[in-house]
């Protein structure tokens, strides 16, 4: 039986000492089919282990349901990081952050229970053991000790930056223990001394995530962790990117400069992220640190592989780095060839609200938000007849169109701080159509509700009478089937299709130049979002969504005029490096 512990001042594999070298890769981040070929890049860059996240609100979309299908079979994954020869971190939370939505956990969980999250209240509590009931079975067998692959698992993550409730993480590492999970526990933390203390328990071992000055900062987590093996748990060798700002680079040779700063040290390390991947669908979370900033779909990271699987000049600096520390096997592995470029017609299209006006809504006196209509992600539409005056609302969360008797008067932005509009005069239909760009992921807003933030008053008077609707994200080909046939450039809201063959399958980028605003899919496969705002410019599809022969790009354009082709390049567009 293999053995895995803490040793006085390593990790000890079987007695001996154990360096981890680890890369963070999100199977949920990644298209399934191309797991192993990431995994197998990770161990060509020197790498000996793999560290992910779970994410529980993608398992767990409603409450009494766990999927392991498809992206999410979690197992599946593992079972690949064996085969490659290389060990597992997993990191279950049940809060991730990670820049995904909602830090991982459910929109009916955080519904349910508002502010008394990560913390030891009795109703967040029973959901969360509802869900390791469901996710530690998974993972005990696929233990070291068991034949598996995993070494270490986490609890929690970072919840020094958020409380300090020593008998939630008890109940946490408890119920991992019951569970049957027998290798080591650890917590991490940013290495300052009040979040070390707070997110800390005596018996797991503390690690510590960072990005740079790796020496001063494993010095801070010797005094919090006075004995065994230090780890940064988090390198963060790169960073993400928000709508509306850069791509967000560093440089090469500085980060692989930092690297070997924490290797030097004789310290184990998990770069973070080996390879990022992408936000596809609506997956994508938020910060909000005085303002709304959602996190775009591409979670390239600048990590060593790029979201395309590509080797980036940092991926060789890596690999000379720890060739330093560790034999580094021949590079076999071939990157991805330059994906083919051409142009498509739209041929078909549809007005979203226009296919939509037959449809009957759930009724509401008041406007509800989406999380008290059960809707967690995607887009709600709100109707009622007005009078004219001004319109206001309590706050838009995050992004209201606003049309009268069909005819477009506003748009209103929740990072604006938007709230009022004027609406003519006369009597009228008023749609307003909001979309959720994002779940905060981190600190005290995780959870807020979405859609529209009442009350909503016109002329000072609450407006009563609303007929809500949930706008389909998961098969948005539905509406181009009900109401197809307008010209593919008419103003949005609008669907459009567009057909193309392939001679072979192949890694594609979409062009989302001149898109607007909206959302893509690619033979059912839910590309993510686009927004002309940038900075990524073009959308990944992942080789095995592609087809040899007929392929179907369906957009859904929130507004503006979209072009009558769609156009593929050659190479990722992820925007300038400058705001």
């Amino acid at each position: 039986m293999t053995t895995f512990t803490i040793g006085e001042s390593d990790f000890l594999l079987d007695g001996s000492p154990f360096r981890i070298l680890s890369g963070a890769i999100h199977y949920f981040r990644v298209h399934p089919g191309q797991w192993e070929d990431r995994i197998v890049a990770a161990r060509e860059m020197g790498l000996n282990t793999i560290e992910t996240y779970v994410a529980w609100n993608e398992h767990a979309p409603e409450r009494g349901r766990f999927d392991t299908d498809g992206r999410l079979d979690l197992v599946g994954f593992l079972r690949l990081v064996q085969d490659a020869g290389m060990h597992a971190i997993v990191r279950p939370g049940p809060f991730i952050c990670a820049e995904w939505d909602n830090g991982g956990l459910p929109g009916w969980l955080t519904r349910d229970c508002g502010e008394h999250i990560r913390r030891s209240d009795p109703a967040y509590l029973d959901a969360v053991g509802e869900y390791f009931a469901h996710v530690l079975p998974l993972l005990a067998p696929l233990q070291v000790d068991s034949g598996g692959p995993i070494i270490l698992m986490q609890v929690e993550n970072e919840y020094g930056a958020y409380g300090s409730d020593k008998g939630y993480l008890s109940t946490l590492a408890d119920w991992m223990r019951a569970a049957g999970i027998t290798v080591p526990l650890t917590t991490i933390d940013q290495p300052t001394d009040q979040m070390l203390a707070d997110g800390s328990l005596p018996g797991l071992h503390k690690t510590a995530s960072f990005g740079s000055n790796g020496r001063d900062r494993l010095a801070r987590l010797r005094r919090h962790q006075p004995d065994g093996p230090l780890m940064c748990a988090e390198f963060w060798d790169g960073w993400f990117d928000h709508w509306g700002g850069r791509h967000n680079t560093t440089d090469p040779e500085e980060a692989a400069r930092q690297l070997d700063e924490i290797l030097s040290t004789g310290a184990s390390v998990n770069i973070y992220m080996f390879h990022g991947g992408t936000n596809f669908g609506l997956t994508n979370g938020a910060n909000h640190k005085g303002y709304y900033e959602p996190t775009t779909t591409s979670y390239d990271y600048d990590a060593p592989l790029s979201e395309n699987g590509v080797r980036t000049q940092k991926y060789d600096a890596f690999r000379r780095v720890l060739s330093r520390y560790t034999e580094v096997p021949p590079l076999m592995r071939r990157d991805p060839a330059a994906s083919p470029e051409f142009e498509v017609a739209f041929d078909t299209a549809a007005r979203l609200l226009s296919v939509l006006a037959g449809d009957a809504g759930e009724c509401f006196d008041t406007a509800p938000t989406m999380d008290e209509l059960g809707a967690y992600r995607g887009l709600v539409l709100y109707r009622t007849n007005v009078r004219g005056g001004v319109l206001r609302f309590g706050e838009i969360r995050d992004r209201a169109h606003v049309l009268l008797d069909g005819r477009s008067i506003a748009v209103l932005e929740r990072e604006h701080n938007d709230r009022a509009v004027d609406v003519p005069d006369g009597e009228g239909v008023l749609e307003i159509l909001v979309e959720d760009q994002g779940r905060v992921n981190y600190g005290p807003r995780i959870g807020e509700a979405k859609g529209l933030i009442g009350p909503v008053t016109l002329n000072g008077a609450e407006v009563r009478g609303w007929e809500v609707l949930r706008v389909d994200t998961q098969h948005p080909g539905q509406y181009l089937e009900r109401g197809g046939g307008d010209r593919p450039s008419v103003v949005g809201p609008v669907v459009a299709r567009a057909v193309f063959e392939l001679e072979e399958v192949a890694d594609l980028h979409l062009s989302t130049a001149g898109l607007g605003k909206g959302m893509a899919w690619l033979n059912g496969w839910p590309l993510g979002r686009f927004w002309s705002r940038g900075p990524q410019q073009s959308l990944y599809a992942p080789e095995p969504a592609t087809r040899a022969g007929r392929n179907e790009l369906v957009v859904l354009a929130l507004n503006g005029a979209l072009p009558s082709r769609a156009r593929f390049l050659a190479h990722p567009d992820r925007g300038p490096l400058e705001a």
